[in-house]
């Protein structure tokens, strides 16, 4: 196939690619290339999406298969309308965020969405989801239901992971910061992680894109408990020493952030209110051929990476040194 990758430098985009060569097909990126550099065998065609004719150098073009991770609706809805003739098939890549609510564990593609951002330009992270569905309409418009596929991904993991949520417990288990190799961890019974593996997603969005599969998928990993999915971490880094918990008030008390970002402990939320923000249902995913790899070959992975990476580089998300050291002797006192 002839197949346009929105995009194809950054993580997904580039996982994406690199799985569409793997399989043989002729592989455009089109992107401004400052993130990185497109696979070894892609084409990249430099471009600007904000610009009026950041498509014109492959509006032209006969494509297989188009596939976009954009979050801003103005570009997703320039580019679905300029492709909309040249394109057999559009794959947008969304996000479980559009959903509106997140307290119904195994909620599936039917739960109610967020109203859609009537911005073409998304400038804060608070609308992410609002933004999301307007991309999902647009290229709904230009497309028609009969040629659009909507992918709905949860919480991405994997080796490259920037966000450094799903890369941080494997490293702390595997590099822990205090003297007795302590690491601390939520006490959150109860609470699920659900992360699907990148090098999984892209092959069962470049696969459904062959097919020209259509309709609106949950594309999200197994449920497991946060504790297990903890305790997996622990066990591919070699961890043996103490593992210590807070409870949530006393996380929350602390100023410790939930799921992301500086001072956060990744993958925990706070019950109930996201008691279904991390157990969506694949099931319609799954049917349709997505396969999941174990998640211990995910943290494996994504902690060789993380190491190779380097390990003391300024992070995204998860607790600084000094901080969990803090922490650990609150819950070494209560102990």
């Amino acid at each position: 196939m002839q197949i346009l990758v929105l995009g194809g430098t950054a993580w997904l985009g580039h996982e994406i690619a690199a799985e569409a060569l793997r399989r043989g097909h002729q592989v455009t990126c089109l992107a401004r290339g400052t993130s990185g550099a497109v696979p070894s065998g892609a084409r990249l065609v430099r471009a600007d999406r904000d610009a009026t004719d950041g498509l014109d150098a492959v509006a032209g073009q006969h494509w297989d298969a188009v596939l976009d991770v954009s979050r801003q609706p103005g570009q997703v809805r320039q580019a679905a309308a300029a492709l909309a003739g040249a394109a057999k098939h559009f794959t947008f890549v969304s996000s479980c965020s559009v959903y509106a609510d997140h307290d119904s564990p195994g909620a599936d593609e039917s739960a109610g969405l967020l109203p859609p951002l009537e911005s073409d330009v998304m400038t804060s992270p608070d609308v992410y989801g609002q933004a999301k569905v307007a991309c999902e309409n647009a290229a709904r418009d230009a497309f028609g239901p009969g040629r659009t596929l909507i992918v709905r991904p949860g919480l991405i993991a994997g080796p490259g992971d920037i966000t450094d949520r799903t890369g941080y417990w494997p490293l702390r288990f595997a590099r822990p910061v205090s003297d007795d190799g302590a690491v601390l961890v939520p006490n959150a019974p109860g609470l699920d992680a659900q992360v699907i593996d990148a090098r999984d997603l892209a092959a069962w969005l470049v696969a459904s894109a062959g097919k020209r599969l259509t309709g609106e998928f949950n594309a999200v990993g197994d449920v497991l408990g946060l504790a297990e999915h903890l305790e997996v971490a622990r066990s591919v880094a070699g961890h043996s020493g103490p593992v210590m918990a807070l409870d949530q008030e006393e996380l929350a008390a602390a100023d410790v952030n939930p799921w992301a970002g500086q001072r956060s402990l990744p993958l925990w939320l706070p019950l109930t209110d996201f008691a279904g923000f991390t157990s969506r249902s694949n099931a319609a995913a799954k049917a349709a051929g997505l396969a999941l790899r174990p998640l211990a070959e995910t943290l494996a992975d994504t902690l060789d990476w993380e190491l190779a990476a380097g390990p003391d580089r300024p992070r995204n998300a998860g607790l600084a040194s000094e901080e969990e050291r803090r922490l650990l002797t609150i819950a070494h006192a209560r102990s």
